[in-house]
């Protein structure tokens, strides 16, 4: 059996769905939610199916030659894990500085990772993206995005 990159990618496609979709079971609701045709739960499970399809058809629909076997050269894996520190720096920041500064400092960080070094460019492709993200989901969905415990705690509220 050849095992090809599509095949790899379909199957960590497959495997997060699957993993979406049992954790997206214990996301809490109100009481009486359970009976309503939308739910916060619907949505999460619907992509984790969605997910889930999508990954098995990748796998099924995977190329199988020999000259697409999986090959690390040419990968860079110091890239990637920058790329993942900056994640776990993100999900750390989203408590302390809140979601919009840190989603900015992120997709700053991410674009220098990646090789952009204007400072003009940096900030044109990031501040308009989170505010943006931010609109959409605090003002549009109605979604509380705490604002971090720095500014609570030095501002006061």
């Amino acid at each position: 059996m050849v095992v090809t990159k599509d095949h790899i990618g379909g199957l960590v496609f497959l495997c997060l769905s699957v993993a979406y979709g049992f954790y997206a079971r214990e996301i809490p609701m109100f009481p009486g939610d359970e009976y309503e045709p939308f739910n916060a739960q619907t949505l999460p499970i619907f992509l984790s199916w969605l997910g889930g399809i999508l990954g098995f058809l990748m796998l099924v629909t995977a190329r199988r030659d020999v000259a697409s076997k999986l090959s690390v050269a040419g990968l860079d894996f110091l890239l990637v894990a920058k790329l993942l520190v900056l994640i776990m720096i993100f999900a750390f920041a989203l408590e302390w500085v809140g979601f919009m500064l840190s989603t900015i400092l992120f997709l700053v960080g991410g674009y220098w990772i990646l090789g952009e070094r204007r400072p003009k460019m940096l900030f044109i492709a990031s501040v308009p993206f989170a505010v943006g993200i931010w609109f959409i989901l605090a003002k549009l969905l109605d979604i509380y995005l705490a604002p971090g415990r720095f500014f609570t705690q030095v501002l006061g509220g």
